[in-house]
């Protein structure tokens, strides 16, 4: 590719801040914060190559977008944005997750099942000339008339410079797509993989049956803290782990899960699975919520509690039906009934500006 900004480009990051009152002084453009692979377009005539922020050539997994790209861009250019996949609810980041496999026939089939959309945010360069050294005021300007007729599947991102407006979002953005607000310096320069911008997340909470926990790899208390959430069928489901707990909380803890460690196993929901592990011969199959084989060979041995205290943690991401990533412990919820954790308090709704861009009542 002959272009001004040529592969691989290291995207700009962002810096994570607990509130847009955090923001130091200066003009910012607020953005809805996207949750899916990002990604860079790059346009050489014919050649259309998408590139992830590892360095990792996304093209061959998302074929469906490589006409549509060719179609409507400029036929030399480099964009900056994120992949996503729209559902009838929002947007569904295990759906794009799964894109990724080394099997074309696979690849080909969930490219009909569930294609993918490109969302641009920003714009490196056009034509012969290279973007990274302009203010993003300038780089916004010339992104919107580049998209300004662009039709699925691309799309040009909500942003607004109204702090107001963008408070509203941060409340707002819970449902499936948007998990937060990023807010971009107007001034700012396209800088490859520096923190120059800003992300608010919204953490949620959410109360959980605490059924197990594992020692701290270190051997000293305990390192986390096994989660479980009940379906409609009354089936408790592993859901996650809270874990971050300092050296002091660790050892707390200990004394804290002690009196539910009696008889634990006698009635537990996962003793099948607890057995299986134990075996090792993994003959009972996965068990509700249990470990994938993507576990990259680590310790997953674990302690059961009795399956009656109830904790609250914050997650940020569910991934199907568990948190995507470790919890964090806010507090314990002895007024609470471990038969009230179920799935129903995590219930998403998505936000009115996505269904108005995706226009999901397709």
């Amino acid at each position: 590719m002959d272009l001004p900004v040529a592969p691989p480009v290291a995207p700009m990051l962002a810096r994570a801040i607990h509130s847009l009152d955090e923001l130091p002084d200066g003009d910012y453009l607020f953005e809805p914060k996207w949750d899916g692979f990002r990604c860079i377009v790059f346009r050489d005539g014919d050649q259309i190559v998408l590139g992830s922020r590892n360095d990792r050539p996304l093209t061959r997994y998302f074929p469906e977008l490589v006409d549509p790209l060719r179609a409507q861009l400029p036929a030399r250019c480099v964009l900056d944005g994120e992949l996503v996949v729209v559902t009838g609810h929002g947007l569904d980041f295990d759906a794009l997750q799964q894109r990724i496999h080394p099997a074309v026939s696979r690849i080909e089939r969930l490219a009909r099942e569930t294609p993918a959309s490109f969302v641009a945010f920003d714009v490196l360069a056009i034509g012969d000339r290279s973007l990274t050294e302009a203010p993003f005021r300038e780089r916004r300007h010339a992104l919107a008339e580049l998209l300004a007729a662009a039709v699925s599947p691309l799309y040009l991102t909500p942003a607004t410079t109204d702090r107001s407006v963008a408070h509203d979002w941060f409340v707002r953005f819970e449902g499936a797509g948007f998990d937060g607000v990023m807010a971009k310096p107007l001034d700012g320069h396209y800088e490859q993989d520096r923190r120059v911008q800003f992300k608010v997340k919204h953490l949620r909470t959410a109360d959980c049956v605490v059924a197990g926990f594992r020692t701290h790899k270190h051997g000293d208390g305990v390192g986390s803290l096994l989660l479980g959430l009940y379906d409609e069928r009354g089936t408790l489901h592993h859901v996650g782990v809270a874990t971050s707990f300092t050296a002091k909380r660790r050892a707390e803890l200990v004394g804290e899960i002690e009196p539910y460690r009696d008889r634990a196993l006698d009635s537990h929901p996962w003793r099948a699975w607890y057995l299986a592990e134990a075996r090792a011969d993994g003959t009972a199959g996965r068990m509700p919520g249990a470990p994938s084989r993507w576990s990259g060979g680590k310790d997953l041995s674990w302690t059961p509690l009795r399956p009656e205290r109830v904790c609250e943690v914050a997650y940020d991401h569910l991934q199907g039906d568990r948190f995507r990533h470790a919890t964090r412990l806010v507090r314990w919820r002895d007024d609470k009934a471990p038969e009230q954790c179920t799935y129903a308090q995590l219930e998403e709704v998505a936000p009115a500006e996505l269904s108005a861009l995706f226009d999901l009542r397709r």
